[in-house]
């Protein structure tokens, strides 16, 4: 990996895959959105090249309204003032140490975030915009994630017979890359027995009541399983419970097995055709197929265990409260956290304007692989699920790293 700073590029040597949801992030509240659309073509091999660009050449930059973005950013800035400024930002040496990022965050927090013209301008001071690129290609897959929205209680009766299970205790999570240095990126997850780490059950197993009995424990009860398996999906939620109260529940743990995107399954049993593939179509066809529903979605193995959150949320891969429309989730194997982004995406839908905006890396997922791939995070509620849903765009960005590097 090399940093030429004469010609202003960055080169990083792609990561393994990751090999499973976020849930193998060592955040123990991060979301777990991967989507469930099929045509997911980055090739994680890729290097990620970033070559320097100017505010100029970002679309829509100049009518940017920068709403919610102080929040969202001074959210990571919070937690990157705290970091040993020596510590390197990113999972390479590229990305500098922690103090040129903190730098420009005490900048910020000084700064005039009310107003548009002074936000424009505190970044164009204090960033370079570089366009990333997966080696040549300077397109990628841009897809969308909501908080899901449940009925619940916390009682097994009536319609609530599905289980939202809190984490096992005997659960153990590994980042390999902790280990060795060409493992960053890595994660496996199992039940130690006898000294060594084994397989943990996968999702059809835990579902067909198969974990030991002392470490099943149902978190609450929901009345849909096909609700349960797409907050699996976006890996956070809040159920409306019998009793008139609200749960917010958080990805807490997954059991290790990799990420299986069942509308690939439909497309090759020829159930949905690719193009007409999104979380509705996938939905309406297992409400439509309730004899096949279980086994469609146990051909995903992983399994993801929940918790219950206080405070605000949904709670991304760096331990902070996502913001509607300004996270992203990256691959974090690659992107580090906290860095301002500029995306130019298609549409979601043909009802929706193209996306322009500058967001922030605050999350990862299983299906989020690659230097250039994105998850949008669209907030709470109909419109989000609806746009989340079917986002499934081409779309490039721009990375903002301080001018000091």
């Amino acid at each position: 990996m090399t940093f030429k700073k004469n010609i202003k590029f960055l080169s990083l040597s792609a990561s393994v895959a990751l090999l499973s949801l976020s849930a193998c992030t060592t955040t123990p509240t991060t979301t777990n959105k991967t989507d469930d659309k099929t045509d997911d073509k980055t090739d994680d091999k890729k290097p990620l090249i970033l070559t320097a660009s100017s505010y100029n050449q970002l679309s829509g930059w100049g009518n940017e309204d920068f709403k919610d973005l102080a929040q969202s950013y001074s959210r990571s800035c919070d937690r990157i003032l705290k970091k040993n400024s020596q510590d390197n930002f990113g999972p390479s040496d590229e990305f500098g140490k922690y103090q040129e990022w903190q730098i420009n965050c005490r900048k910020f927090k000084k700064s005039n975030k009310a107003n548009p013209s002074e936000v424009r301008k505190f970044f164009e001071q204090n960033f370079t915009p570089y366009m990333a690129s997966a080696g040549s290609d300077k397109e990628g897959l841009f897809t969308g994630y909501y908080e899901a929205s449940l009925k619940g209680s916390l009682t097994q009766s009536g319609p609530y017979q599905t289980p939202l299970r809190a984490r096992p205790d005997d659960l153990v999570m590994v980042n390999l890359g902790e280990f060795r240095d060409e493992l960053k990126g890595q994660r496996i997850a199992g039940r130690v027995k006898s000294g060594r780490l084994k397989p943990y059950e996968d999702h059809a197993e835990i579902i067909a009541g198969k974990l030991p009995a002392t470490q099943d424990e149902p978190l609450v009860w929901v009345d849909s399983a096909i609700d349960a398996f797409f907050l699996q999906i976006q890996g956070s939620g809040i159920v409306a419970l019998d009793n008139g109260s609200i749960m917010r529940v958080g990805y807490a743990g997954q059991n290790g097995h990799p990420y299986y995107a069942i509308g690939r399954e439909l497309v090759k049993r020829g159930e949905i055709a690719k193009d007409d593939v999104s979380l509705q179509s996938i939905r309406a066809w297992l409400e439509a197929n309730p004899d096949q529903a279980t086994e469609v979605m146990t051909q995903n193995k992983s399994y993801v265990f929940f918790t219950e959150l206080d405070g605000e949320g949904p709670v991304g891969g760096e331990g902070l409260p996502l913001t509607p429309k300004r996270s992203l989730a990256v691959d974090h194997s690659l992107v580090p956290y906290g860095m301002p982004v500029w995306l130019e995406a298609e549409a979601p839908n043909e009802a929706s304007a193209s996306i322009n905006r500058l967001m922030v890396t605050q999350d990862t997922g299983g299906a989020i692989r690659g230097p250039v791939r994105g998850d949008f995070f669209w907030g709470y509620g109909a419109q989000a699920e609806t746009q989340a849903g079917s986002m499934k765009s081409k779309g490039r960005y721009w990375f903002l790293i301080p001018k000091s590097l």
